[in-house]
C-alpha cells in the first residue's frame, strides 16, 4: 500500500487521519494551519524552494509565560532603546533555503517586525522589532505557530556579548602593505641598476623603505615582543624569543646600513617574514564558531519556572530566585531545575540527560527528584530541597576538573623544539662574534647580526600553524570538528581510549525490538497497535512505530498509569501492556532487560524486548583500535549487556558498568596517574566530567548543531567508524611537522654557512629567507592533503 506524506512537514500520514485542504494532504490540523497562514500572507513560495520543508507546530500554551517578566526579557535582548529592540534566537529546525526565506520575511506575518536575518551555520535568526507594537513573547509564539519554536535556555540569560577581535586582521593588512611596497622599492638595488634617476633618488627610496617598515616592526610584530618578554620573565624559552630577537637585529642592522650608506638593508625580508608569520597565526586560529565546545548545564536549563503560591495562584520566576521550600509546577517535557520532593501521587522521570539511561524511572509521592530529570506525562508538583546552586547537577559541574581543564596549558611541539633551538642559535651567534673579533673586528658585528638574521626561526614557526591549521580544516570537512589545533597534537599522543556506552557505541535512532512469546493473531496485533496509539511513553512510541500498519479502532475505555503501563478496552477485546507488575498474569524474576509485557483478554501473551542497537562497524573499529590502543567501555547501565559486548568487542576491551558521572571522572584520573594519555568519547551531560578530565574529550552527536557537553571536539555520529582514521591522521600530521622541521633546519644551515663566512649579501638574504618560508608552507600543505586522501583508499565498512 502506497504511503501518503504531509504536504507541509513530509511526515507519513497515518491511515484515516489525513486532513485535506486546498487539494493537499496534511498529517494534522497544525500543519494545515501553518499552510493557511503562509497562503493568506502571500508566502506560498515557502514550498517552492524545497518539498515539505516545515515542522509540525507544538502546543506551547503557558510555556513562555516567563517572557512577561521584564527582568528576564531585558537579559535576552541584545539591544533595547526607546521603541526598538533586537533579539537573536536559536532555531533548531533551520535546515534549508525555505527556512531562511520564511524567517527573513517575518515582517509579512507580524506587524511591528522591522527586519530579520538568518545565520544559517549557527541556526539563529536576529530580529529587529518595534517593542511598542510587538513583544518578545509575541515573537516566540509567532515562530512556534509556524513550526520554528526557538530554544531559550539559562545560557541565553547569562551570556556575554561576543566581541570580535580584529587586531590580527589589521596587523596582517598593514604588514602586507609595507611588504609589497618595500619589495617594489628594493628591485633596483637587487639588480644594481645604474640609471640616473634611480641613483639620484636612491637615498630617498632607502629612507622611504625605512619609514614603511616602522608600522610592521612596531605594530604588526608587537605580539612577538610581548610573548618573548613574558617568556623570559617566566624563565621559559619559547620560539618567540629568537623571532623577536631576529626582527629587532634585522631592523637595527638595516637602519645602520642605510645611515652609513652600506646598502639598502633587509627591510623587504623583514616585513615579508612578519607578514608570513602573522598569516600562519591566522591560519591556525581557524575555529568552528557555529559550534559550542564550552557548554555546561546552563545550556540546557530553563530560564524560568512556575512557582505555586499559597493562595493557589501561579507566578513565573527566574530559576536563581527559587528557594528551599518553594512549590513548583513542572509540566510535561520540562526539565527539573532543582533537587526536590515529589508532591503529586506519581510520575515518570527521564534521567538520560544526566545518567545516559534511556528508560524513564517511576517516582511516587515523597520520592526525591534530582535536577536534570525531564518530567514525562501530566504536570506535577514538587517541593524544592535545594536552590539551583546547591543541586546535585550544579555541584557535579562545579567539580575542580572543569576549572583545571581551562587552566591547563598544553606544551606545543613548537615550544618543545624552541627549548633547544633558541640556546643553540644564541650560542652559535656569540661564538661567531668571538671568533670574528680575532679575525676581523670590523666584520665581527656584521657576522653576528647576519647569523641572527638568517637563522631567525620563521620557517620553523610557520611549520606547526600551517600543518595543523590545514589538518583542522580537512577534519572539519569530514565532520570531525576540533576546538583548536592543539587538540590534534594531543590526539597524536593518546594511548588509551574510553567509550561511553549509551548513545556513543549505541545509536539512539535505532533500537532492536524482539518479540518473545506466543504468536499474535492479526486481530491481536490490531488491538495492541491501537492501545499504543494513545500513549506518549518513549517505549510505547517505539513499539507503535515497530508494529505493522493496522485498522484504526477507538477504545471504549483507556487508562494510562504513569510509569507502569496502559490498559484499553475495545468492543472485541481488552489489552494490558507495560511492566511485569502491571500485567498481573506474569511474574518476572530478572530485570536486566527492558521489556514491555502483553496481556490480551486476561491471558499473558509474551513480551517485547528492547535491546540497544550498536553502531554499524563497531566490532571492526574496536578490532583495529585494539592493535594500537588500550580500549575501555564505561557505562551507567547495569551488566545486562555484558555478554553481548564481550561477543562484539575484542577480548582485551575492559568493560566497566554501573558508573555514575563522578565514577567515570575518577576512573580516568586513576589512569592518568599511571601515565596514560586518555581520549574519552561520550555523548551526554553525564559524560561532561569525564570529557573534561581526559587529555582529549570528544563528544559524539547525531546533530552537531544541537546539544553536546563541553569538549575538545565534536564528531558527527555518522562518522563514528572513522575514529581510527582521525587518530592515524593526527599522528601523520605530527610526522609532517617533524619532516618540515628538518627542511627548515636545512635552510638555516645553508644560510648560516653564508653568514659565518661573512658573505651574506642582502640579495642572498632576500632569496633564502622568504624562499624557506614559502617552501615550508607549500610542503606542509601538500603533505597534509596527500595524507588526507589516503582515506579514499579505505573502506570504512571493512575497517
Amino acid at each position: 500500500m502506497e504511503s501518503k506524506n504531509c504536504f507541509h512537514c513530509g511526515n507519513e500520514i497515518e491511515k484515516n487521519s489525513e486532513v485535506i485542504f486546498d487539494d493537499k494532504l496534511f498529517c494534522c490540523l497544525g500543519c494545515k494551519t501553518v499552510y493557511e497562514i503562509f497562503s493568506q500572507n502571500d508566502l506560498g513560495c515557502y514550498y517552492d524552494f524545497q518539498a515539505a520543508p516545515g515542522a509540525t507546530p507544538q502546543d506551547i500554551q503557558g510555556k513562555y509565560d516567563y517572557l512577561d517578566n521584564q527582568d528576564i526579557t531585558s537579559k535576552l535582548l541584545e539591544f533595547h532603546e526607546a521603541s526598538t529592540s533586537i533579539v537573536t534566537l536559536y532555531i533548531p529546525h533551520i535546515h534549508c533555503s525555505s527556512c531562511i526565506w520564511i524567517l527573513e520575511n517575518l515582517q509579512k506575518l507580524q506587524k511591528g517586525i522591522i527586519a530579520s536575518q538568518v545565520n544559517f551555520p549557527k541556526k539563529t535568526v536576529r530580529i529587529t522589532f518595534h517593542n511598542k507594537e510587538v513583544s518578545l513573547k509575541d515573537l516566540v509564539y509567532l515562530l512556534s505557530s509556524i513550526g520554528y519554536e526557538p530554544y531559550i535556555s539559562l545560557e541565553n540569560y547569562e551570556r556575554k556579548k561576543d566581541t570580535v577581535n580584529r587586531g590580527l586582521i589589521y596587523k596582517i593588512g598593514i604588514a602586507f602593505f609595507c611588504f609589497g611596497n618595500i619589495m617594489l622599492l628594493s628591485f633596483p638595488e637587487y639588480f644594481e641598476v645604474d640609471e640616473f634617476w634611480i641613483l639620484q633618488y636612491k637615498h630617498f627610496f632607502r629612507w622611504l623603505m625605512f619609514g614603511l617598515s616602522l608600522p610592521a616592526v612596531f605594530y604588526s610584530a608587537s605580539d612577538y615582543y610581548k610573548s618573548a618578554y613574558k617568556s623570559i620573565k617566566s624563565g621559559v624559552l619559547n620560539i618567540d624569543i629568537p623571532i623577536a630577537l631576529g626582527i629587532i637585529v634585522m631592523f637595527i642592522r638595516s637602519t645602520y646600513d642605510i645611515i652609513f650608506d652600506l646598502g639598502s638593508g633587509f627591510f623587504d625580508s623583514l616585513t615579508g617574514l612578519i607578514f608570513f608569520m602573522l598569516l600562519g597565526k591566522l591560519f591556525q586560529q581557524k575555529t568552528y564558531s557555529f559550534l559550542s565546545f564550552e557548554r555546561d548545564y546552563k545550556s540546557y536549563f530553563p530560564i524560568a519556572v512556575t512557582r505555586l503560591l499559597q493562595n493557589g495562584k501561579e507566578e513565573q520566576v527566574q530559576v536563581y530566585d527559587i528557594e528551599k521550600g518553594d512549590r513548583l509546577l513542572i509540566r510535561n517535557q520540562e526539565l527539573i531545575p532543582v533537587d526536590g520532593i515529589l508532591i503529586s501521587p506519581q510520575t515518570a522521570i527521564d534521567y538520560s540527560f544526566v545518567t545516559g539511561e534511556e528508560v524513564p524511572i517511576e517516582k511516587k509521592s515523597g520520592d526525591k527528584l534530582f535536577a536534570g530529570g525531564k518530567q514525562l506525562g501530566n504536570s506535577v508538583e514538587i517541593e524544592v530541597l535545594f536552590s539551583v546552586s546547591q543541586s546535585y547537577l550544579t555541584q557535579l559541574w562545579s567539580n575542580d576538573v572543569f576549572q583545571k581543564k581551562m587552566e591547563q596549558k598544553h606544551k606545543t611541539i613548537t615550544d618543545k623544539v624552541s627549548q633547544y633551538f633558541t640556546p643553540i642559535l644564541l650560542t652559535i651567534a656569540f661564538l661567531a662574534l668571538i671568533i670574528w673579533l680575532f679575525i676581523d673586528k670590523t666584520e665581527a658585528l656584521n657576522v653576528f647580526t647576519a647569523v641572527l638574521i638568517v637563522a631567525c626561526p620563521c620557517a620553523l614557526a610557520l611549520t606547526a600553524p600551517f600543518t595543523l591549521g590545514n589538518v583542522l580544516r580537512i577534519m572539519g570537512k569530514q565532520k570531525m570538528y576540533l576546538k583548536n589545533t592543539q587538540v590534534i597534537e594531543q590526539m597524536a599522543a593518546v594511548d588509551t581510549i574510553i567509550f561511553d556506552k549509551t548513545g556513543t557505541i549505541t545509536t539512539n535512532k535505532k533500537t532492536a525490538i524482539i518479540y518473545d512469546g506466543n504468536v499474535l493473531t492479526e486481530n491481536e496485533i490490531t488491538l495492541l497497535k491501537n492501545t499504543l496509539r494513545g500513549s506518549n511513553h518513549p517505549l510505547s512510541r517505539r513499539l507503535y512505530e515497530f508494529l505493522p500498519e493496522t485498522l484504526k479502532l477507538n477504545p471504549v475505555n483507556y487508562t494510562e498509569t504513569t510509569g507502569k503501563g496502559v490498559e484499553a478496552t475495545f468492543e472485541n477485546g481488552r489489552v494490558k501492556l507495560g511492566s511485569s507488575q502491571f500485567v498481573e498474569t506474569f511474574s518476572e524474576t530478572s530485570h536486566k532487560k527492558t521489556k514491555v509485557h502483553i496481556e490480551i483478554n486476561g491471558v499473558y501473551k509474551g513480551n517485547y524486548v528492547f535491546s540497544n542497537q550498536y553502531r554499524e562497524g563497531l566490532s571492526e573499529l574496536f578490532e583495529k583500535l585494539s592493535k594500537k590502543y588500550q580500549l575501555k567501555v564505561l557505562s551507567g547501565d547495569n551488566e545486562g549487556e555484558r555478554k553481548i559486548l564481550e561477543k562484539l568487542l575484542p577480548l582485551a576491551t575492559e568493560l566497566v558498568f554501573n558508573q555514575k558521572p563522578e565514577d567515570k571522572l575518577r576512573f580516568i584520573e586513576s589512569l592518568q596517574k599511571k601515565g596514560s594519555n586518555v581520549m574519552m568519547v561520550g555523548d551526554g551531560l553525564n559524560d561532561a566530567g569525564a570529557l573534561a578530565q581526559s587529555n582529549v574529550g570528544i563528544a559524539i552527536s547525531e546533530n552537531v548543531n544541537v546539544f553536546s557537553p563541553a569538549c575538545d571536539g565534536i564528531i558527527d555520529a555518522s562518522q563514528f567508524v572513522k575514529i581510527s582514521y582521525y587518530l592515524k591522521y593526527s599522528k601523520n600530521a605530527m610526522k609532517i611537522i617533524y619532516m618540515s622541521f628538518g627542511l627548515s633546519l636545512l635552510y638555516n644551515v645553508v644560510g648560516l654557512s653564508f653568514a659565518l663566512t661573512g658573505k651574506l649579501s642582502p640579495l642572498v638574504a632576500a632569496i633564502i629567507m622568504p624562499l624557506s618560508s614559502i617552501t615550508v608552507v607549500s610542503f606542509v600543505t601538500i603533505m597534509s592533503n596527500l595524507y588526507a586522501k589516503q582515506k579514499k583508499r579505505i573502506n570504512f565498512n571493512k575497517i
